[in-house]
């Protein structure tokens, strides 16, 4: 299994539960396992694109298009998952045991995502490097919005969905 691969926007049709207790995945209208779907060692992201990150995980077994298991829960929140929208990603395997990356904090609200040089950023998101990127949004003490990228893993050639970057609510 590769550290990281070339592709944020793998999968994400359908919802999804899990069995926190067995790391048993659960999908609706999912796609699990086709080709061209997610694959064993890519991450998935449950929620965030319904409003409510709830964590990441890593696929370690698929057995159909849809039910998968998950490697840990511990980068999860703990909120119970039914229903939920969820994205796949080949992302950095580092950031998901980093939990400055993997959990939303109270002080500010930190993702990674795979960038491009094609895709249309405001000049507030925009990054040294493509690659994979940490973002992490907050506000300060007189309530602007901050902005931090990083880059994880400098590259070209990473496929991506439209970029929605994290914003403090």
């Amino acid at each position: 299994m590769a550290l990281w691969g070339n592709n944020d926007a793998v999968g994400s049709a359908g919802t999804v539960a899990l069995n926190y207790s067995t790391g048993v995945v659960t999908g609706t209208a999912t796609s699990f396992g086709i080709a061209g779907g997610c694959s064993e060692g890519d991450v998935i992201r449950f929620g965030k694109r319904g409003g409510v990150y709830m964590g990441d995980a890593v696929i370690v077994s698929i057995a159909n298009s849809e039910s998968l298991t998950i490697g840990s829960t511990m980068g999860l929140s703990g909120v119970a998952i039914a229903g939920t929208t969820f994205t796949v990603s080949q992302l950095p395997k580092s950031s998901i045991l980093d939990q400055t990356y993997s959990e939303t904090r109270s002080d500010a609200d930190t993702l990674v995502y795979g960038v491009n040089g094609a895709d249309g950023v405001i000049a507030q998101y925009a990054v040294t490097h493509e690659g994979w990127v940490g973002v992490t949004t907050y506000n300060d003490t007189d309530g602007n919005l901050r902005v931090k990228k990083e880059t994880l893993v400098a590259m070209s050639g990473i496929t991506t969905a439209s970029i929605a970057y994290p914003t403090n609510a």
